[in-house]
């Protein structure tokens, strides 16, 4: 009996002791037991960012696409506002959908003017786009002279895009040769294509299509420095 007593009580305080152990706070890390802390998220932090930005929104929309909705909202409402703001995001294929917008909703050469004004006077080197500088020249076409095709150059060469500024050039020779610019000569205009072609960036000039641009160049500098005004291509 008082066997049975004494195995029971140490039965009982083995356990207890166990359970205490088990309880208790390891003060040493168990190899092969150990979990590893969770990772910690700082303030600025680019995942922690990067989540932020595209955490969903109660409606399914991430904020990144949230953004873009609000942005062409504002663009198709008329606000070029919304460039700068696209602009700020650091996201050039959200610029140019934002301004293509704006683009598409000039119904005349007076809004047209306040649009490419904004973009040049703006503080945030905003840029023009093949789409901007198409219409230009296309509006330039209506009434060309000096001053509009000294512009008319200029935007086509912002767009940073050879095949943009080579149109350019080419219907700008075109109607200096049909006479349709009698107030700018040929040196004049040799001038102003030489000179605003070197506004296009170093790796769009050395791109297969600025070799072609330059080709196009070198042959507008030889007929504008004969005087050439004939009407059929050579």
């Amino acid at each position: 009996m008082v066997t049975l007593l004494i195995t029971s009580f140490l039965l009982l305080a083995g356990i207890t002791y166990a359970l205490y152990l088990w309880q208790r706070p390891s003060s040493k890390t168990d190899a092969g037991f150990s979990l590893p802390p969770p990772p910690t998220v700082g303030l600025f932090d680019d995942d922690g960012l990067n989540e932020a930005r595209q955490r969903e929104l109660p409606s399914g929309e991430t904020v990144a696409s949230e953004q873009r909705r609000a942005l062409l909202a504002r663009a198709s409402a008329g606000d070029k506002e919304a460039l700068r703001d696209a602009n700020a995001t650091g996201d050039a294929a959200l610029y140019d959908e934002v301004l293509n917008v704006l683009v598409e909703r000039v119904d005349s050469e007076k809004s047209l003017l306040a649009l490419v004004s904004y973009i040049a006077r703006s503080d945030e080197h905003l840029r023009v786009n093949s789409l901007l500088a198409e219409k230009f020249i296309e509006s330039w076409k209506a009434s060309p002279d000096r001053n509009s095709t000294a512009a008319m150059l200029h935007i086509a060469a912002l767009a940073n895009n050879a095949n943009v500024y080579q149109a350019a050039i080419e219907t700008a020779y075109q109607f200096w040769r049909d006479r349709r610019l009698q107030q700018i000569s040929a040196i004049e205009l040799r001038q102003l294509i030489e000179s605003e072609f070197w506004i296009l960036a170093p790796a769009e000039r050395n791109s297969g299509a600025g070799f072609v641009l330059k080709r196009k160049l070198a042959q507008l500098r030889r007929k504008l420095a004969a005087g050439k005004t004939v009407t059929s291509d050579e």
